[in-house]
């Protein structure tokens, strides 16, 4: 859907009329490595990569915007793999450029490190830190098309594989100005050439939400899809973003707290809302760039939020002169809080800009937020009683967690002396090659200890389905068999005195059943990871286990099926559109049935005929398979196929985990009814 408010007069940060010219673009270093290492560039060429390739060149549209000179920015999916990227921005510069002596548009887009982020007279703010973006996206196109339009002209420069095919030239006349790149990914390079409309959505709604005043449109022009249109324009920046995150939630403090403002040369904007659950989202942005890591703009905001809390409930008598002081956990439960910083010279921990790092900016945000929440806590009373309440009520559950912690997590639980007893562990003491599969179910225990290797593989089986912790606090977590059994297996111990350099197995692998129960307990144990067990997923230990769904069968060969599509495929292999073979799909104990039959009956002609057969067997579970087919289908390390767990954008998780597992059914019922008829074999 479309999404429009008011327009906005003003752009933050807008600099004073620079020089941003061909003099402006800094050179660095050449761009041949690109195409030979382009993992090293975009993080990888799966479909990740090939999206970083469309955020790469919107982000230069971006710091545009942020500087002041956009208002409009498009991105339209052509026909044959296209992507076009179009803003109304200054245009880049076409001169000549002084050091490489050829124009500005292709020093651009032909050299590493140049760009306008380098130098004094480009970017003030920009989100591509290392100024490798379109350049990058360049080497990486099989074509590239640059339209630039500037003083009055329209220039033109196209290229195959980051070469130019011919100089920078005028085309024709213009009264705007601005840039438009138009690129198509390498087949050569790229393992995955589909883009992911959902993706687009989501990331360029962000960037809309983090960057008020300007638009964003969004175009699907593919034949091979349905014609889409959307648009995007947030006149309250990060406070339309915290209402969205809180569209279908029960809220504490009906006005969203919100503060923007200036300090040196850093810009602050910040917005929070309080809910009625029991998790923290505060999402952390630099320079529009989501740092996962948080960082000093992320612990400013904390120390702040702790102190003036604590500040105004002393003051109103809201904690009495016996209570002790409200903690950073306590203050924190059901705050959903979006920080975005923008500043010159962003100091990020690692070239993921997992983290910022400047220190000065601690300091800043602590004094905007501060003084801010202290004036809007007076300003609104009710607020302000209804947030401390929440928070009242934390601290007096934390202080019953903390008994229910210390009678199952005391020392020596979480050293491997008091192991569960359902736990099947293995003999290797080294977490880096240790595996513990989490099974569901007891039948299918049994066949993964039986089948598995002992000295890496440790094996624990589930009793039904856990607890759903959305909605459950840490004491009545602990209170359930299962969830504690999980605790003490990992030895991490659990939120807040969670520690990964105590972890037992560096690969935590779910293994349920291909049908909905198994669904339902795959989902319930993600929840439970992201909401308390956080950095197994950040840091890659999470696995999911992809069983097989069926056995294909003829004669002795054997092959197994992951999907229908792949069923299909072994049955033609095995000649099953030959006439007069015959196809029969039976359950899994039936094999057992047909070999006796064979047995039994000597005749020539029959024995012909079953030879001719293939025998597909559904597993609806994993106790149907024997433990050497366990073994050889699902947790052999050498044949087996496992998906990792991982978050790319923390908002949508967290978004994704309270519509499933949150206590409102519309959102659910509404996500089922729109994802219903995409739905294959379902098994109630």
């Amino acid at each position: 859907m479309s999404t429009k408010e008011k327009k906005n007069e003003t752009s933050a940060l807008k600099p004073k009329k620079s020089d941003y010219s061909a003099d402006a673009i800094t050179v660095l270093e050449g761009l041949e490595p690109v195409r030979k290492r382009p993992g090293m560039y975009i993080g990888s060429t799966s479909a990740a990569g090939l999206h970083h390739l469309i955020w790469e060149v919107v982000d230069n549209s971006i710091d545009e915007a942020m500087a002041g000179y956009a208002t409009d920015i498009s991105v339209t999916l052509l026909n044959d793999g296209l992507v076009k990227v179009t803003d109304n921005g200054r245009g880049i510069p076409v001169g000549k450029h002084k050091v490489t002596g050829i124009s500005a548009l292709e020093t651009v887009l032909t050299k590493l490190h140049a760009g306008g982020k380098f130098g004094d007279s480009g970017y003030k703010v920009s989100s591509g830190l290392h100024g490798v973006g379109v350049s990058v996206v360049n080497a990486l196109s099989d074509y590239l098309k640059a339209e630039v339009h500037l003083d009055g002209k329209i220039w033109v420069q196209e290229y195959k594989r980051g070469k130019p095919l011919k100089s920078v030239k005028a085309v024709g006349t213009c009264k705007d100005t601005g840039t438009t790149i138009i690129f198509k990914p390498d087949a050569t390079i790229f393992t995955e050439l589909e883009f992911n409309w959902g993706k687009i959505l989501d990331r360029l709604r962000q960037q809309a939400y983090l960057t008020k005043g300007i638009t964003i449109k969004v175009a699907d022009e593919r034949p091979e899809h349905r014609p889409k249109t959307y648009q995007f324009y947030f006149e309250g920046g990060v406070m339309s973003y915290i209402k969205q995150l809180h569209r279908n939630k029960n809220v504490k403090n009906e006005n969203v707290f919100y503060v923007e403002k200036e300090v040196e040369t850093t810009k602050i904007e910040l917005a929070l809302q309080y809910n009625d659950e029991y998790n923290e989202t505060a999402i952390a942005f630099a320079n529009n760039i989501y740092n996962p890591g948080g960082g000093t703009h992320l612990a400013g905001f904390r120390t702040a939020l702790t102190r003036t809390l604590n500040s105004y409930a002393r003051n109103k008598n809201l904690l009495k002169e016996k209570d002790e002081n409200l903690t950073g956990d306590d203050v924190r439960e059901g705050l959903t809080a979006i920080i975005s910083v923008k500043l010159i010279d962003p100091q990020f921990e690692g070239q993921t800009k997992d983290k910022l790092g400047n220190a000065e900016v601690k300091a800043y945000v602590e004094q905007v937020f501060g003084e801010a929440f202290t004036i809007f806590l007076e300003e609104h009373p009710k607020d302000a009683e209804a947030i401390i309440g929440k928070c009242i009520l934390t601290c007096q559950a934390r202080l019953a967690a903390r008994t229910a912690r210390a009678s199952i997590l005391r020392k020596g639980a979480l050293d491997g002396i008091t192991l569960p007893g359902k736990l099947a562990d293995c003999s290797s003491r080294k977490a880096e090659e240790s595996e513990i599969f989490i099974v569901e179910g007891d039948s299918a225990g049994g066949s993964a200890k039986q089948g598995r290797d002992r000295r890496f593989q440790a094996i624990l089986p589930l009793r039904g389905k856990i607890l759903n912790v959305e909605r459950a606090r840490l004491d009545k977590m602990l209170a359930n068999n299962e969830i504690k059994n999980l605790v003490i297996a990992f030895g991490t111990n659990i939120d807040d005195q969670f520690d990964i350099s105590r972890l037992r197995y560096h690969r935590i692998i779910i293994m349920t059943d291909a049908d909905v129960d198994g669904a339902h307990i795959r989902t319930l144990l993600l929840t439970l990871f992201y909401r308390h067990f956080l950095p197994l997923i950040t840091n890659g230990h999470i696995y999911i286990a992809q069983p097989p769904l069926y056995q294909v069968k003829k004669g002795t060969t054997i092959k197994y099926a992951y999907s229908d599509e792949e069923k299909e495929k072994i049955v033609k292999e095995f000649g099953g559109d030959v006439a007069g073979a015959e196809v029969v799909e039976e359950p899994a104990d039936a094999e057992a049935a047909a070999g006796e039959e064979t047995e039994t009956d000597a005749k020539e002609e029959n024995a012909k005929k079953t030879s001719s057969r293939i025998n597909i067997q559904r597993y609806k579970g994993l106790g149907e398979m024997n433990p050497e087919q366990l073994w050889e289908t699902t947790m052999n390390p050498e044949t087996r196929i496992m998906k990792q767990v991982n978050i790319e954008d923390a908002a949508y998780a967290d978004s994704v985990f309270d519509m499933l597992m949150g206590g409102d059914v519309a959102p659910r019922k509404n996500f089922i009814q729109t994802h219903a008829q995409k739905v294959e074999n379902l098994d109630v």
